[in-house]
C-alpha cells in the first residue's frame, strides 16, 4: 500500500461520509502500520519490542478481518483485493 497519510487512507477505505470505524478503515489503517513497523525492523534487526508490537497489529487484523469474513462476505472480499493480501 502505498499511501502515506492516515486522513488518506481513511479517504480511500471509508464506506460513508464521516466514517473512522468501519472495519474496512480499522483494516487499511492496521496495514499501513504492518508495513511501516516492517520497514522499521528491515534497518533494526535486534529489536524485539517493535516486533511484539508487529505481531499484536497483525493479529488484530486478523480478527477484523475474520469478523468481517463472517458478517460480509463481499465486503471481506473487496478489502483484501484492494490492500492486497492472499486469500
Amino acid at each position: 500500500m502505498a499511501i502515506t497519510s492516515k486522513k488518506q487512507v481513511i479517504d480511500k477505505f471509508k464506506t460513508h461520509e464521516g466514517d473512522t470505524g468501519s472495519p474496512e478503515v480499522q483494516i487499511a489503517l492496521l496495514s499501513q502500520r504492518v508495513g511501516n513497523v516492517v520497514e522499521h525492523l528491515k534497518s533494526h534487526e535486534h529489536d524485539d519490542h517493535s516486533r511484539r508490537g508487529l505481531l499484536s497489529i497483525i493479529n488484530k487484523r486478523r480478527r477484523l478481518l475474520h469478523y468481517l469474513m463472517r458478517k460480509a462476505p463481499e465486503r471481506y472480499k473487496d478489502i483484501i483485493g484492494k490492500i492486497g493480501l492472499p486469500k
